[in-house]
């Protein structure tokens, strides 16, 4: 099979998108450190746009070359493009007074070309507009056409008000150099060998937020508060008494159906449980089980503190069952049995929380291994669930 990239595929644009949203998170990560106010917005005026008092102040176009030596020329489409944005933006008066314009690419700008003057080092906006005036009168780059028109079009005077404004920040961190750079910001938040994992958890809440931003009917921006926030909150996930939990699995959910032949399922199904809780459990066991393996393979936590950790939670539900079969004694019809399984597991649902370490507080941790437990049959709520479940049990290893 040819694993080549095919020229209409959409890698190189999906790159680019991401690439565009981690660097917001490390724009917004270096702001942070000296502005206690701003909005981040994804996919608004422009690629990325950083508010201040409910009005745009930066608004950044990303560019993103898979390979570096992309150069940003006097007639770069990129460059060209990104402009004509401008300019309507400028004119339209969408944009404030005073609003920045940041082109971030990871090209290259020549010496003394138009962006090169345009950067915040050996700046000379007079020379920059006197290349792109030249280009755009000279150009026969159709491409460009409509850009030239417009750039042309604006008054000499609002041109270089425009120009002034207008900063390009050429050889950015490539995506691959974003983790790096991501890690130089985050340094003070956890121990050094956990500053990895700490951006990863980070990053899969920011992408959580923007696909929320981008879903939502009216626009929704991310509140520098609410990074500060989650940072904080992360903090303590990595400390020695806590763990972190990946923001996409407090409410992750998957098919009930997909689950039906686990035994853990069998087990609800024997107490007459519904199907919408049926449901919840399953969630609560994906949830569950995913966000230990990660612990595990993240080197966060022991096979040993998990197997600890389960034989405290039998420990706690083998008293409540014991109490249950003593009370139900020997004469105990099936709609008792039932009754009393099902008070069994509705603690299990409602109170039972047992943080697998001190800061850990998220129920779905108990509740869903207490089904990882009841899938291995270690514990149960019909008080004759291991008879019951023998013949399933049969079975099962017969398909083997």
């Amino acid at each position: 099979m040819d694993n080549s990239i095919s020229k209409y595929g959409a890698g190189p644009s999906l790159i680019g998108y991401l690439y565009q949203c981690r660097l917001a998170l490390l724009e917004t990560l270096r702001r942070l450190k000296t502005n206690p106010r701003f909005m981040v917005s994804i996919e608004t005026l422009d690629d990325v746009v950083f508010e201040e008092h409910g009005a745009p102040k930066d608004i950044l176009q990303v560019k993103h070359k898979i390979k570096r030596k992309a150069h940003l020329t006097n007639a770069s489409a990129d460059l060209w493009k990104t402009i004509r944005i401008w300019v309507d933006l400028y004119q339209s008066g969408v944009s404030p007074p005073g609003a920045i314009y940041c082109m971030m690419t990871t090209a290259e700008a020549p010496d003394r070309s138009a962006a090169y003057y345009l950067r915040p080092i050996a700046r000379d906006v007079i020379d920059a507009e006197r290349l792109l005036i030249q280009t755009a009168q000279q150009s026969t780059d159709k491409a460009n056409k409509e850009a030239y028109s417009s750039f042309l079009s604006m008054p000499d005077d609002l041109r270089h008000q425009l120009l002034e404004s207008i900063f390009i920040y050429d050889n950015c961190p490539q995506c691959d150099d974003i983790d790096r750079k991501l890690q130089e910001e985050l340094h003070y938040a956890c121990q050094r060998s956990k500053i990895e994992l700490f951006q990863n958890y980070l990053e899969g809440w920011w992408f959580q937020r923007i696909l929320k931003s981008l879903n939502a009917n009216q626009h929704l921006p991310i509140l520098c508060e609410e990074v500060d926030s989650h940072i904080n909150e992360l903090r303590e996930q990595f400390k020695s008494d806590a763990l972190p939990i990946y923001d996409e699995l407090k409410t992750a959910t998957v098919n009930h159906e997909l689950y039906q032949n686990q035994m853990f399922v069998h087990q609800l199904t024997l107490i007459d449980v519904s199907l919408n809780r049926i449901s919840y459990a399953v969630n609560n066991y994906y949830r569950a089980f995913e966000q230990r393996s990660r612990w595990v393979r993240e080197d966060l936590i022991l096979l040993g503190d998990i197997e600890d950790y389960e034989r405290k939670l039998i420990e706690e539900w083998r008293v409540r069952f014991d109490e249950m079969r003593e009370d139900l004694g020997d004469g105990a019809v099936e709609k008792e049995k039932v009754k009393a399984a099902r008070k069994i597991y509705h603690w299990v649902e409602q109170s039972a929380n047992y943080p697998i370490r001190q800061r850990c507080q998220e129920e779905f941790i108990t509740r869903g291994s207490y089904h990882i437990l009841s899938d291995k049959l270690d514990v149960g709520w019909h008080p004759e669930y291991p008879d019951r479940l023998k013949t399933i049990l049969r079975t099962k290893e017969a398909i083997k």
